[in-house]
Parts: C-alpha cells; sequence; structure tokens
C-alpha cells in the first residue's frame, strides 16, 4: 500500500474480534450521484429489508456486536451509532438513503447491502500513515457546525481513527470529518470495511470484492487493490 493503516494493541485488546479489509483505489473519476449509482442505494435497501426480515438494525448479532464494542469504550450505541447502523436506519425511512457523490454512494450502497461499517478517505488529503487508536482527549477533530470550521476533541479512551494532522473519524466509525472525505475531485481513495465477530472474515472479504467490483466498472481504467483483512499491522500504542 502507498501508507500503512494500524491498529493499535489497546483497541485489539477491546475488540479481539475486530477485522478490516482495505480497498486502495487510484486514477478513480469521481462526480455527482447518477441515476445509476441511485439504482445500486435502492438496490442495497432492498437487499436490507431481506435481510432483517422486519427486525429493527441493532437487533443483527453484527450490529449487536458493534452497540457492545461502543459501550465498552465509553459510548452510548442508541446515541451515536455505528455507520452502518446509522446508515440501514436511514434506508429503512421513508426518506431513503443520502446521495452525496459517486463514490460515496458506492461504499455506502455496500455498507446498507452487508450491514458492515465502510469508510473513504482520499489518500492524497491524508498525512502519513493512518492509525486506529484510544484516544487521549487532546488530538484535534477539526469539523464543521453551523456552517462554520471547528476543533472538537475526542473524549479520552474514545477509538478513533487519526493520521499526522489528527482525528479523521471518531469514536471508530461514527463521524467523518471533512479534511480527508471523498469529494467529487478524489483521484485516490482508500476504503475501509470493518467487522467484528460474529460475522465471518469471508463475508467482509466478499463485501470488498463486491465494492472494488464496483470501483472498477465506474472508474474504468483505475487501478484497485484489495488488502485482505488479518493481519493488520500492531503498532504497539
Amino acid at each position: 500500500m502507498t501508507f500503512t493503516l494500524t491498529v493499535a494493541d489497546e483497541v485489539r485488546a477491546l475488540a479481539p474480534g475486530f477485522t478490516h479489509v482495505a480497498v486502495e483505489a487510484h486514477d478513480l473519476v469521481n462526480g455527482p450521484s447518477t441515476e445509476v449509482s441511485s439504482a445500486l442505494l435502492d438496490d442495497a435497501a432492498r437487499r436490507l429489508a431481506a435481510r432483517l426480515d422486519g427486525r429493527p438494525p441493532h437487533e443483527d448479532p453484527h450490529m449487536a456486536a458493534w452497540r457492545e464494542t461502543y459501550t465498552a469504550f465509553g459510548s452510548k450505541p442508541s446515541r451515536t451509532r455505528n455507520s452502518a447502523e446509522a446508515l440501514a436506519k436511514r434506508a429503512l425511512s421513508p426518506a431513503g438513503l443520502p446521495r452525496i457523490n459517486l463514490l460515496v454512494d458506492l461504499y455506502n450502497a455496500i455498507s446498507v447491502a452487508h450491514l458492515i461499517p465502510v469508510g473513504g478517505e482520499d489518500i492524497d488529503r491524508i498525512q502519513g500513515g493512518m492509525r486506529l487508536v484510544r484516544a487521549t482527549g487532546r488530538e484535534d477533530f477539526v469539523t464543521v457546525a453551523d456552517g462554520e470550521e471547528t476543533v472538537e476533541h475526542p473524549d479520552a479512551g474514545e477509538v478513533v481513527w487519526r493520521d499526522d494532522a489528527g482525528v479523521t473519524c471518531r469514536r471508530w466509525n461514527w463521524r467523518q470529518g471533512p479534511r480527508t472525505r471523498l469529494t467529487e475531485e478524489t483521484v485516490s481513495g482508500i476504503f475501509l470495511l470493518e467487522s467484528l465477530a460474529p460475522m465471518p472474515v469471508a463475508d467482509v472479504t466478499q463485501a470488498a470484492a463486491e465494492l472494488a467490483d464496483l470501483l472498477e466498472k465506474f472508474s474504468p481504467g483505475a487501478s484497485v487493490a484489495v488488502h485482505p483483512a488479518e493481519p493488520a499491522v500492531p503498532d504497539g500504542r
């Protein structure tokens, strides 16, 4: 990979069943949402409804595992849901899923269809490697509130993704900062699919392969590589 993804030992101790698969893509073509990407989101919502068979998303065993993990690091999962559960609730609501841009639509469709948290980051906006750590509470998280840029700080012990410049995503995969998000100018991205036991590693690997296929379809000529699940690189932090 062009940069490293590391998971701190203290995060592994918190969630020993954690697995992530990364899809790295270069020479991407992004743009506004299209009828085709919109149709993918609608299909993902149908796949989700069939998967849940009338149950609310939080009763899915994978979502229940994420709720337990959020509670373990001090977050309230009913208020700050993991990204997959939050998207699933929107997918099942009358309003449906948001249409953001082509690349975001693709990974949101995979997230909803498979009930797996999926995030996308612009590689060119990442400073140094990305690290999954437990926060000290002093890190900067640059976000936007009421149309103005503002700096927040995660809670001490909160699990966050960060790079050399600061936190890129709070509460593991709850809220991404705008600095590294995928925009219509993005040409290189890293897409991270995250799962916990009891989801089989084969399931998250299959979801990553499905996302890679979509990226190749919508960006002909792109260089797309799936980086396998375990072992991630420990960093001892």
